[in-house]
């Protein structure tokens, strides 16, 4: 026995003790619902710093490389041959105009041209004109089979049909959605967690009472075999108490097994190995055994649905509806976004494709005006059916919280009437048992009686722990229905 006792000792000495406030301060640690929440609120902030960046201007650079087999002509084979060649055209014309000229004039005027013909034709004229024509050709050349060519845009949006504010809306809107499913997320660990608490609690005083049980069957078997030893009571008698001794040990076995399993799941949810030697504060806050103001104060539904966070998501979404219908409405309006930056290209296009980097500034309006869009007609009709769906989602939510609040706030306002009728039955059942336990000592009344009367106790101290648990569960669901 002592090295038992030594046993449990030193097992409880290991065990950590766990408060309400640790076990919540752990769960919010360690949730992974909760964590992917924080990244979804991450993710949201980031996408609206993007719509917002979309309303400012843009920046852009672009270059690319290009070679062709063939360079770009400006002339065709006809013309360079002509302009190559330009020394007989000119000599045609010159000797046609000094005929026509000269040709007129008695006697000497034939002599004349003639004359004035074959000097030029002698001369270096033609050879000279020649020069001319190449060089003509040469400069008109261009070598375009290597093109570089690079801009810098800067674009900004001037009406978009007001689709940029409606999508920076969204984004924003979207970000406070997301904030409110963290919170959201928050309450649904935060009441997970004390539901397993309550539950090692429950299950922690249930085992207590198990074992003061079994300790007063194993005192009463004790007696009744020393009062079968001096033939004042029967076997049959003495066979009762062991039944019922059996049954109360098995009961221990079963609240063992279900304690060991209740702080398994509380350590779950606290983020802890499941075999963490852990055990709970098992004090019930005095405060259950009086009557919660809570339960007759009176409920104003106006701030219950401001609260809800079921609401609050609610309204939030219907704003994004109402970006929505924005949106899709945008579609069917023009766009206008004006446009500037500067080219570069080499050859150079501004002084005659010469193997040099040129440059240029630019700048321009860009509208688009749609004019056949029938898709867009239906994406406005959806959009505008998606807010009417939301608006019917806050109706119904707004039925059933006010149906869950006034749920929720009876059954608490139960759970103390039971409270109030388990303590007077457990009083009644501990001062039955009291006398039954007088009368077994002096003879006047039988096991049976006794075992009665502990199991009258036993009941009563059991509905009395029952309803304290329901109570602080109740006020924990009480407080989520009225979003505090």
């Amino acid at each position: 026995m002592l090295a038992m006792a030594a046993g449990e000792c030193t097992v409880a000495e290991s065990q950590e003790i766990l408060s309400l406030d640790t076990c919540r301060a752990r769960a919010l640690r360690a949730n992974a619902g909760l964590k992917c929440a924080e990244m979804k609120k991450a993710e949201t902030e980031a996408l609206e710093k993007v719509a917002l960046w979309q309303m400012l201007p843009k920046v852009s650079a672009n270059g690319t490389y290009n070679w062709m087999e063939k360079s770009t002509n400006l002339l065709s084979d006809e013309q360079k041959d002509r302009l190559n060649n330009l020394s007989g055209v000119v000599q045609q014309d010159l000797s046609n105009t000094i005929q026509q000229e000269f040709g007129g004039i008695p006697i000497i005027g034939s002599s004349i041209a003639s004359a004035l013909s074959n000097i030029i034709a002698s001369s270096t004229l033609s050879t000279n004109i020649d020069n001319v024509g190449h060089r003509i050709t040469e400069a008109l050349e261009t070598d375009t089979r290597n093109v570089v060519a690079g801009t810098v845009t800067v674009t900004q949006p001037i009406f978009m049909g007001g689709k940029l504010v409606a999508l920076h809306k969204m984004a924003s809107l979207a970000n406070n959605l997301s904030g409110v499913e963290y919170d959201r997320q928050k309450e649904s660990t935060l009441i997970a967690v004390d539901e397993a608490y309550w539950q090692v609690v429950s299950v922690k005083h249930k085992k207590e009472l198990a074992e003061q049980y079994a300790a007063l069957l194993d005192t009463l078997t004790h007696d009744v075999e020393e009062m079968v030893n001096a033939e004042v009571a029967t076997k049959g008698d003495l066979m009762k108490v062991r039944v019922k001794l059996n049954e109360a040990q098995m009961n221990l076995t079963k609240a063992t097994n279900g304690l060991a399993l209740a702080k398994m799941l509380l350590a779950e949810r606290c983020g802890m190995p499941l075999d963490s030697e852990i055990d709970v504060e098992s004090n019930i806050s005095s405060s259950s055994i009086s009557m919660s103001s809570n339960t007759s104060m009176s409920i104003n539904i106006d701030t219950v649905w401001a609260n809800r966070k079921e609401m609050q998501m609610l309204r939030i979404s219907d704003s994004i509806a109402r970006a929505g219908v924005t949106i899709a409405r945008s579609t069917l309006l023009p766009n206008v976004a004006v446009t500037g930056g500067y080219l570069v290209s080499n050859p150079n296009l501004f002084n005659s494709f010469s193997n040099e980097f040129g440059g240029t500034f630019f700048a321009g309006v860009v509208v688009n005006i749609p004019i056949l869009h029938g898709g867009s007609f239906y994406s406005l009709k959806a959009a505008k059916a998606k807010r009417e769906e939301v608006k019917w989602q806050m109706e119904e939510a707004k039925e059933l919280i006010e149906l869950q609040v006034h749920k929720v706030r009876y059954e608490l306002e139960l759970a103390y009437k039971k409270m109030a009728e388990a303590q007077s039955d457990l009083e009644n059942a501990e001062e039955n048992l009291k006398l039954a336990d007088e009368s077994f000592a002096a003879g006047m009344a039988s096991s049976s009686d006794l075992m009665a009367a502990q199991t009258a106790w036993l009941k009563a101290k059991g509905e009395v722990l029952d309803a304290e648990i329901e109570i602080e569960m109740g006020k924990v669901y009480l407080k989520q229905a009225l979003g505090d």
